[in-house]
């Protein structure tokens, strides 16, 4: 089965690691794969295997995600059996390859909780499938755009860092930063980006209890770290508030701290949060569409109304102040669930089930 996977542009964020996880393996199951990406160059560039072929459209980078010239044409000449849509920039053009490719399946994917373009509102409609990553992002299609529940399938983001199966704490990064033993170490790894809320974090942290110990890791890169910088440079908060940078892999990252904390409210199932359960790590997190699916709720993550500050605070308190017993249980069941849920064998037998039903499709 010949799979071609289409994204604007490999740069460091979540859906752009499923992107790249998922051609890896499929590639490695023996299917045929390209992963066609607009834009070049990007930080998980150096992460596809050699068994994926790469297409890139723009053969200088104009800095521009949407623009992908020559798409159609590219895909014709591949000829598929199957193309599957990551991202909003993407999913965009998946009615425009369905409507020129009608005998390949075209699946769009629901992965994003921001209003969704014109363009991609047309593709829901014209695409042979849609994958939505939870329930909640169905729940969202089926209410707000009125499309076929037969249209529909749920597969959960994979697991891309999914931990060692004995887990042992990086005292030497925390000693790194200045974390003692006893402080309790809050971190949120994503890209810095407007929609990603850092800075809503930092001012979370800023009105803990005076008395308790802690620093916040703000783990990654991007246009609207410069801001978040200036913000804790004006709380007088850079003792506290640390930047360690992009990760290609932050697996060391999360077996230094103690809790996720996770701000944006315009995602759709956080891969930051699945894969911080994956490391034991207990969340707190604003409600967004799919995050209840990240962990198991009120067990080994909370979630709090947007802007409601003094319920996340009371939340962090609440678990900074638990005994060393029950913080391992919820660990290990935090462990349990994600490993589960997220195992990204069973996420990429249900891409290829899926693929091998519309390959098999009656063409209209």
């Amino acid at each position: 089965m010949k799979i071609l996977v289409v994204q604007d542009r490999l740069r460091s964020g979540g859906t752009e690691r499923q992107s790249v996880l998922l051609a890896n393996a499929f590639a490695a199951d023996g299917h045929p794969t390209t992963l066609l990406t607009f834009r070049p160059g990007g930080p998980l560039a150096a992460t596809v295997t050699p068994a994926v072929a790469r297409m890139i459209l723009q053969p200088v980078d104009t800095g521009l995600d949407w623009f992908a010239p020559g798409l159609p044409a590219a895909a014709a000449a591949l000829r598929p059996d199957v193309i599957l849509c990551m991202g909003r920039m993407a999913n965009c053009y998946a009615g425009g390859l369905q409507r020129r490719l009608p005998s390949t399946g075209v699946l769009a994917t629901m992965r994003t909780g921001k209003p969704l373009p014109f363009l991609f509102r047309r593709s829901l409609r014209l695409a042979a499938h849609i994958v939505a990553n939870s329930q909640d992002a169905r729940a969202t299609l089926l209410a707000q755009h009125a499309l076929p529940g037969e249209k529909i399938s749920v597969i959960h983001n994979s697991l891309v860092f999914p931990a060692e199966a004995s887990l042992t704490r990086n005292a030497a990064l925390r000693a790194r930063h200045g974390a003692t033993p006893t402080t309790t170490v809050l971190l949120n790894v994503a890209m810095f980006r407007p929609e990603k809320n850092q800075r809503e974090l930092v001012e979370i942290a800023a009105g803990l209890p005076a008395g308790l110990d802690w620093q916040l890791w703000l783990a990654g890169d991007g246009p609207a770290r410069p801001a978040c910088e200036a913000l804790v440079r004006r709380l007088n908060l850079t003792a506290r508030v640390r930047f360690p940078g992009f990760h290609r892999d932050p697996s060391s990252l999360y077996a230094a701290a103690d809790l996720a904390v996770h701000a944006s409210w315009s995602e759709a199932l956080s891969n930051f949060l699945i894969e911080a359960q994956a490391h034991g790590l207990p969340a707190v997190a604003y409600e967004a569409q799919g995050n209840r699916e990240c962990f198991v709720p009120d067990r080994t993550g909370w979630t709090v109304a947007r802007h409601d500050r003094t319920a996340f605070r009371a939340a962090l308190a609440r678990l900074v102040a638990e005994p060393a017993t029950a913080r391992a249980v919820r660990a290990a069941e935090a462990r349990g669930y994600a490993r589960t849920t997220f195992d990204p064998a069973r996420q990429v037998a249900a891409y290829l089930a899926l693929f091998t039903r519309l390959a098999a499709r009656p063409v209209r």
